[in-house]
């Protein structure tokens, strides 16, 4: 039997990607112990129900001797959730989170005492679906998880993140380092830039006084329908990622409306030289996606149902 990585794990929100750390875990056997606590009533409800692990009273009972505490708010939960936690920390347990926003949270996850080892993390993997049934076991296989571990750190840090490294490792992630100001940049160009505007584009199509909304919804084509997958993701997750990421996603957000602004001249003038090759360096740019294993050219933008746990 393959040895757990440490004995007990805490997981504080328990959506999608704490759901599925803990399907994850158990399957892979990384946690002796798992422990769940989630804020809302009905997840707490449903979290009985589902077996992923002992459900707590309280985020404070749930960190009590564990050894990696997750945090898996939305971002703009993390400092509660982190106060929530702090009489249950014991002396060198790690406390991450999951955000795809750093810079912020690394701030409020440092709140915590000075006993802990405070290692900002992100898995980047996740589904359009939310709440605690939206998880499986794989959903980390091959994607990357990215560490901003804190400058200056105490005494036994680096053994922190590489216990943690190891963690996410067994779980199927690739792991990386990477500064939280880096972070929050490549993360605003891959992730968040793109889910505002297909956030805008369903709502331009939807108040278009020239198209009904029946017939938006009849004549939807490939490109659309993958606009609103985006767009049915959780928007208290969303809300929160852009308040703490303004400065990124703006910068991003200029550029691109440079890069638009562009490509509307080219469509103006006709420049169909223009088009084609921006159209061609795009294409090449999935396919590299494609060739660095981080979706598959399979119909449908290979985006299936997720697969099922195995038992």
């Amino acid at each position: 039997m393959t040895e757990t990585i440490v004995q007990k794990i805490a997981i504080i929100g328990v959506g999608l990607i704490g759901s599925s750390i803990a399907r994850a875990s158990a399957y892979i056997g990384a946690a002796e112990t798992i422990a769940l606590y989630d804020a809302d009533d009905d997840a707490r409800k449903r979290l009985a129900t589902l077996e992923l692990g002992l459900v707590a009273e309280s985020a404070a009972d749930a960190c009590r001797d564990s050894d990696i505490v997750f945090i898996c708010t939305p971002v703009g939960a993390v400092k509660a959730a982190v106060e929530a936690c702090v009489e249950g920390l014991k002396p060198g347990a790690i406390l991450t989170d999951v955000g795809s926003v750093k810079a912020n949270v690394a701030k409020d996850l440092s709140t915590a005492p000075g006993h802990v080892h405070v290692i900002p993390g992100h898995p980047i993997a996740g589904t359009e679906q939310s709440g605690p049934d939206a998880g499986f076991a794989r959903l980390f296989d091959g994607r990357w998880c990215v560490l901003t571990p804190l400058d200056n750190p105490g005494e036994g840090y680096d053994d922190a993140v590489e216990v943690l490294t190891a963690f996410w490792t067994r779980l199927g992630s690739r792991v990386t380092t990477m500064d939280v100001k880096r972070h929050d940049l490549v993360l605003a160009i891959t992730s968040h830039v793109p889910h505002l505007i297909a956030y805008n584009i369903v709502a331009t199509a939807a108040d278009m006084e020239e198209v009904t909304r029946g017939e938006v919804v009849k004549f939807s084509a490939g490109g659309f329908r993958d606009f609103t997958r985006i767009a049915a993701s959780d928007p208290v997750m969303w809300r929160d990622v852009f308040l703490n990421n303004k400065d990124a996603v703006l910068e991003t957000l200029g550029r691109f409306s440079e890069d638009l602004a562009a490509l509307q001249r080219a469509i103006r003038w006709e420049d169909g030289d223009a088009l084609h090759d921006l159209f061609k360096r795009s294409r090449g740019i999935r396919q590299s996606i494609i060739d660095a294993g981080q979706d598959s050219a399979a119909p449908n933008f290979g985006r299936d149902a997720p697969p099922e746990d195995v038992d």
